[in-house]
């Protein structure tokens, strides 16, 4: 198992400062959201890996049907590069309340389904460089001879966690061709919520029976553990363990967005990951 740690609000110097703070606490990763408008990802990303030398940094995560994918894919290549190859890209839909209406983007979720698909077929073709072409549904790509920056240090690709919605096969078909399974249940047409262990272990039999990828596969569960009560922790995560969860993602997703939020956060990173003995 490992585990890592999503700062919930913070500007990129916070990003570099918890970021720090975490490796030096024992965390695997370190991953922060990536909004509509707000914060920029990659640029607070870029600040951690500045300050870091071997903590893992993602998203958590990366709405990829309202984004650039060649955006995207440059970002996630100039960061890996920086960092000596400690990127993860996490993906899915996206969140609609965090703002895709109010800045006009695109809210069907089948045409987000679409733009997440090819998306990812771009990013995935310019990370193995140049010549590259793509004609899809929604995106057109040619060929440049120009400026093609390096390819990720992380061979074959950058790690990519893809939102999975069981039981809907389209969803896991497309976690099939990926790195990780960030797992969800459907419970109604655009509605989710999160899955129980047992269910949980049914995803994972299912990639385990259709996956033909050769890259290493991980399962990411999120949630809260106690800092200060080590046994309530591991309680919780072997749970998670049990199932074939291989990350643990810590989260304070309702803490209050100021100081008085960030220092529970830092408390929390300091007192370090719930190891399972």
């Amino acid at each position: 198992m490992k585990y890592g740690f999503v700062l919930p609000w913070g500007d990129a110097r916070t990003a570099a400062d918890f970021a720090y703070e975490a490796e030096r606490a024992g965390w695997d990763g370190f991953f922060v959201w990536e909004p509509v408008w707000g914060i920029d990802a990659w640029v607070a990303l870029t600040a951690a890996a500045m300050q870091t030398e071997h903590i893992q940094l993602g998203t958590m995560l990366s709405p990829l049907s309202r984004m650039r994918p060649w955006k995207l894919a440059s970002e996630t290549a100039t960061l890996d590069n920086l960092s000596n190859g400690r990127v993860i890209l996490s993906v899915g839909l996206g969140h609609l309340p965090t703002g895709f209406e109010e800045f006009g983007e695109v809210t069907d979720r089948k045409m987000r389904a679409e733009l997440l698909d090819e998306g990812l077929e771009i990013l995935t073709g310019l990370w193995c460089g140049q010549p590259f072409n793509y004609d899809g549904k929604h995106y057109q790509v040619k060929e440049v001879d120009h400026f093609s920056p390096p390819s990720p240090v992380q061979q074959p690709r950058i790690p990519i966690w893809v939102v999975g919605a069981w039981p809907r096969m389209k969803s896991m078909r497309r976690v099939l061709r990926y790195d990780g399974l960030l797992p969800t249940v459907s419970i109604a047409e655009g509605e989710s919520r999160p899955p129980y262990p047992e269910e949980v272990r049914d995803m994972k039999a299912f990639i385990d029976a259709n996956r033909t990828e050769h890259t290493l596969f991980d399962i990411i569960m999120d949630g809260d553990t106690p800092g200060d009560d080590h046994e309530s922790a591991i309680s919780v995560i072997r749970r998670w363990a049990d199932v074939g969860v291989t990350w643990w993602i810590e989260t304070r997703w309702n803490e209050p967005r100021n100081a008085d939020g960030l220092a529970v956060s830092r408390k929390r990173i300091l007192q370090g990951p719930p190891h399972l003995e």
